[in-house]
């Protein structure tokens, strides 16, 4: 497994030592001690959670407030995403930046997102199978997001069209407007 650092410093691309042969692959998807040694903390997994989508369908940006914030370690297992990270954490220097990467059945790419980050992702093919690994469960209470589109963040999707959205995530407020992390 490697840790590949990305232009902020707390969201990490993780990636596994592929084993492929004519038969077909095997990696690690998770290790605990070689995932904690790559983010230098203790990481306590609870919840696992798989998505489905189409094309062109954009969930996020999602995160949920102390005292039941998540972090995250995301991958695709099926078809291919940009996915997105947003520091919204307020005493960051980095406070509504955004990262973004391509992860993918095909390059086995994990992402892992902090706590104090907004996440989302655009899919890119057909379909999309997408796991979540959280470090908290769910809970409505503390659910929040930022709209996709935020001019002050600026995520560049490289879209074409309109992506498909959830009536929850057409709704979410701009940046300026949100609930965030101290």
């Amino acid at each position: 497994m490697k840790a590949i650092d990305t232009a902020i410093a707390d969201v990490k691309i993780i990636e596994p030592a592929v084993f492929a042969d004519d038969r077909g692959f095997f990696f690690e998807s998770f290790s605990k001690a070689k995932f904690e040694a790559a983010v230098g903390k203790s990481v306590d997994f609870v919840q696992d959670n798989h998505s489905r989508s189409g094309r062109g369908v954009l969930r996020g940006l999602h995160y949920q407030l102390p005292p039941n914030a998540q972090a995250k370690l995301v991958r695709v297992v099926v078809g291919e995403v940009y996915d997105v990270a947003v520091d919204i954490r307020q005493s960051s220097p980095t406070f509504g930046q955004w990262v973004g990467v391509l992860l993918s059945a095909d390059n086995k790419r994990q992402l892992w997102i902090p706590e104090g980050f907004a996440h989302g992702f655009l899919t890119l093919s057909d379909h999309v199978e997408f796991l979540y690994k959280t470090t908290n469960y769910y809970a409505p209470e503390s659910d929040r997001g930022i709209r996709w589109d935020d001019s002050r963040i600026g995520i560049d999707w490289n879209l074409t069209g309109q992506p498909t959205l959830s009536p929850k995530d057409q709704r979410q407020p701009l940046l300026a407007d949100a609930e965030t992390f101290a």
